[in-house]
């Protein structure tokens, strides 16, 4: 066990530009909307949760139902794909359970928003770099930055306005479609080699 703090802090970063904290506001601040009230401490327990396992177990429960880092994470752009046009298009295509707040506490805020396709790839990449207790404390700083953001979605809706969240979202619909697109790119040709 191997502390070092700008491994660290790196893997902090790439974290928290891959779960982008900032850029799921609009997000959050929509979902709270359709189900009334988000449920923030079991939604960051739960994404931190499947974060450590999967920096653990991971890559080997792929490999046991066959299915490899690549498949997962074009699976992943998919899901991130389609939320975006929702907050692009001002669309709803996630219906299922839309008054349930303990549903979409855990899908899609939780998986895959938090815990995503982007979030858990990175995982693995920086497991074959980094030590596994830094990088468990660079998720865990994650959730917390998370934590924050979801218990403080309707002041900052109150600060920015109604108006400033749609522009946001429109914005940040965008760069996460990016997101997704880049995903798919850069894995789509795993797929094929």
């Amino acid at each position: 066990m191997d502390i070092n703090f700008k491994e660290i802090i790196t893997a902090t970063m790439i974290l928290f530009a891959v779960i982008d904290v900032i850029g799921n506001v609009p997000i959050i601040i929509d979902l709270r909307k359709k189900v009334g009230k988000l449920e923030s401490e079991k939604a960051a327990l739960i994404a931190g949760v499947i974060m450590i396992a999967f920096l653990f177990l991971g890559k080997s429960i792929l490999n046991l139902i066959g299915i490899d880092v690549n498949s997962f994470a074009v699976a992943g752009s998919l899901i991130l794909f389609f939320l975006a046009l929702e907050m692009i298009l001002g669309i709803s295509l996630y219906k299922e359970d839309a008054t349930n707040a303990v549903t979409a506490s855990v899908f899609p805020l939780a998986f895959p928003l938090i815990a995503g396709p982007g979030s858990l790839t990175s995982i693995l990449s920086l497991r074959a770099e980094f030590y596994a207790v830094n990088i468990a404390i660079a998720i865990i700083i994650n959730i917390i930055f998370m934590y924050i953001a979801l218990k403080t979605s309707e002041k900052i809706e109150g600060f920015i306005g109604e108006t400033g969240i749609n522009i946001i979202r429109k914005v940040f619909g965008v760069i996460l479609l990016a997101i997704s697109v880049k995903l798919f790119a850069a894995n789509i040709q795993g797929l094929f080699s």
